[in-house]
């Protein structure tokens, strides 16, 4: 796990774009907390034992109302990358190409994941790469938040 910190404006992502808040129903809250703590939680049932992303009030699996966030690790694997080129917001209008990456959680029954892949936007990308989180702090938000963003896992850590 690393982290990119904006104590020095080093992000990732430039400012100015919309700052994520979990949703008004508080669904999401557990999420945006262990973020802030360097922690990947998602859903898991507590009848069935399923892990589940995005955020519901009930398991996909079984139906229960019975879900718990747990924090999982944050090791992932490429399951499906696109290179985008065209800005999807005014912040990002020099900030491109870039890739985005949908990654599957192999400790967390495969659910999958969107986020950034950090490092040079023009590198070859594999299918089934390993991948670990980066926790990218914004101390500078009201109220300060952290992305999960991702990073090509290099076999010493």
């Amino acid at each position: 796990m690393s982290t990119a910190s904006s104590g020095n404006g080093n992000t990732y992502l430039p400012k100015g774009l919309t700052q994520p808040a979990p949703m008004r129903d508080g669904l999401d809250l557990p999420y945006w907390e262990g973020t802030r703590e360097h922690e990947l939680r998602v859903q898991r049932c507590a009848d069935c034992g399923t892990h589940q992303w995005g955020p519901e009030w009930m398991c996909h699996a079984c139906q229960s109302l019975d879900v718990e966030w747990v924090a999982v690790e944050p090791a992932a694997r490429i399951y499906s990358w696109q290179r985008v080129y065209h800005p999807v917001h005014p912040a990002l209008a020099n900030h491109g190409p870039y890739i985005v990456v949908l990654v599957e959680l192999p400790h967390a029954d495969n659910l999958r994941m969107l986020g950034n892949l950090l490092g040079d936007p023009m590198a070859d990308i594999v299918i089934g790469s390993d991948v670990k989180a980066v926790f990218e702090d914004h101390d500078d938000g009201s109220p300060p938040f952290t992305l999960v963003q991702w990073q090509v896992a290099t076999s010493n850590g």
